[in-house]
């Protein structure tokens, strides 16, 4: 019986609906993280499944041998919920390719390009019967909801996670064929406010007038987040924001993206944001506030002439260097408090927070990175900051003290947390050269 092909493999864990957020899918997430483990079992890695207080890590390692360097790589197995379900071109969870591109939740971020890496190196074993560097992999279950337990984890294993360097593959690609190393990302901080009102829904006809709507008051508050030039109005907000360096706004400008490809990617009629800085400046090194959802009152169809209850909003700020986000927490809450409008109240409940991150490019991992990259697309390596974040990579510098090179696969159209999530079977493929490419230059650094 012949062993299945990397596509096969690849269908397989797609097919897990390890989604990290949502209670109904805990034992998905643990079938995965059992799968996972017994991958890297047959392929000769020692490997183990670690249990944590929310999902498992799964951590396995080839026989190290002292005098070479070692590599950490990570990546995670969870995935984003798949609503709005009706908008899937087909169900999320039965992977297929469509024009090249295989459609999966999870295809992109992570599965897709976490197992380019395990599959890089099964094939470098098979072929040499070992790998020029030691290796770690890390791959957890919780990355979509902040690594809430990654930290801890990190902090009790500290001297068997021990390397030179962390890889991760979950960044982006600038656009298709073209290299592209990720030295900064964004850090984040999440926050759900609640506007309460009355004790019950009220007759907007017959109290209407004389008691506060928290959906109105809400609107009214969100509205004080901003000033009318895209700029984050909560004092104190820009206090720690480091300053883009000349060489990068050079750099960046002449880069192969356009204003005109971003709308056309996107779909907006047109750009907004803070006034002096280019779209891919906003993006990537200047700091954000976002609503992610906002509710309250009757939603179905037709009228129901109601003052609701209460109200919500979902809010998430970007971060950049040198932000603090538990400063910017606090801030943002003193803010809130201070413009919460009279007739109602606030509960303010705190989400996931992560630092933003940023590393020399030009450091001798960073160049390394670029030859790999180089080697594997055979053009020039474009060289970006990205404007999402991933919390953990600060932290592996906290705990581990070493930096993280950031090699993404996904194309700015991969629809990543979003319905038809999408991975190009070439940039899969190239993902397994890559990982080749990237330990044989880290082997002779």
């Amino acid at each position: 019986m012949s062993n299945p092909s990397p596509i096969d493999e690849l269908f397989a864990f797609l097919r897990f609906a390890s989604v990290s957020t949502e209670p109904r899918h805990q034992e998905d997430v643990k079938a995965c993280a059992g799968w996972l483990v017994e991958k890297f079992r047959s392929m000769g890695l020692s490997a183990a499944r670690h249990e944590t207080a929310g999902h498992p890590v799964v951590l396995a390692r080839n026989a190290h041998q002292p005098g070479r360097r070692t590599v950490l790589i990570y990546g995670h197995y969870d995935v984003q919920p798949v609503d709005p379900l009706e908008l899937w071109s087909h169900p999320p969870f039965e992977p297929r390719i469509v024009n090249g591109k295989i459609f999966a939740r999870g295809a992109t971020d992570n599965k897709g390009q976490i197992l380019a890496h395990i599959l890089g190196v099964e094939q470098a074993l098979q072929r040499d019967g070992d790998l020029p560097v030691n290796v770690i992999f890390l791959v957890e279950g919780e990355e979509e909801i902040g690594s809430p337990n990654l930290r801890g984890f990190l902090e009790a294993h500290r001297d068997e996670l021990q390397c030179d360097v962390v890889a991760i593959s979950d960044t982006g690609m600038l656009a298709p064929g073209v290299p592209t190393f990720t030295y900064g990302l964004r850090g984040i901080v999440a926050l759900e406010v609640k506007v309460k009102g009355p004790a019950l829904d009220l007759h907007s006809g017959i109290f209407g007038g004389a008691i506060a709507n928290p959906a109105t008051m809400l609107a009214r508050l969100v509205a004080t987040l901003h000033d009318a030039q895209g700029r984050v109005a909560v004092e104190g907000f820009y206090d720690d924001v480091a300053p883009l360096q000349d060489w990068e706004r050079e750099l960046w400008r002449q880069l192969p993206v356009s204003d005109a490809e971003l709308l056309t990617l996107t779909g907006a009629p047109g750009l907004f944001g803070e006034t002096g800085y280019s779209s891919t400046e906003q993006m990537w090194a200047r700091p954000t506030a976002e609503v992610n959802g906002l509710g309250g009152g009757f939603q179905g169809v037709g009228s129901k002439t109601v003052i609701p209850k209460e109200a919500f909003v979902k809010l998430t700020f970007r971060l950049v260097p040198n932000q603090d986000s538990q400063k910017i927490a606090a801030l943002v809450q003193a803010h809130l408090e201070q413009h919460c409008p009279p007739g109602v109240t606030l509960e303010i409940t705190a989400g996931h927070a992560g630092m933003p991150y940023v590393m020399d490019p030009h450091s001798p991992y960073g160049q390394a990175a670029q030859r790999a990259l180089k080697a594997t697309f055979v053009r020039e390596v474009a060289l970006i900051r990205e404007g999402g974040s991933i919390p953990i990579v600060q932290t592996f510098k906290d705990v581990l003290g070493v930096e993280t090179m950031l090699l993404g696969l996904a194309l700015p159209d991969c629809r990543a947390h979003a319905p038809d999530e999408n991975f190009p079977v070439e940039n899969f493929e190239a993902g397994m050269r890559l990982n080749a490419a990237l330990l044989k230059e880290l082997a002779n650094r």
